[in-house]
């Protein structure tokens, strides 16, 4: 039987990668005109709201999974701001 953490990990995985594209894009381009600033802010806030509970509650999948997408979201938010 699989556990219910791997439906964790799969769709924190899943999301992390939804990132990649736009980073890779912004990167690429050094361009991110279109990505909001409000919402790569209000993004990483909400990501750096899930750590307290996902340490209380000891849900790996979710700290492994919610630290990549922090990093990736950093990165996009350095990227919009060094490309503006």
């Amino acid at each position: 039987m699989i556990g219910v953490d791997v439906f964790g990990y799969l769709a924190g995985v899943i999301v992390a990668i939804s990132l990649i594209p736009q980073v890779m894009k912004s990167w690429k381009t050094k361009s991110t005109k279109d990505i909001s600033l409000l919402w790569t802010s209000i993004y990483i806030f909400g990501l750096l709201i899930w750590y307290p509970y996902a340490f209380g509650v000891t849900s790996w999948p979710l700290i492994i999974t919610v630290s990549i997408e922090i990093a990736l979201a950093i990165t996009l938010l350095i990227l919009k701001i060094l490309y503006k």
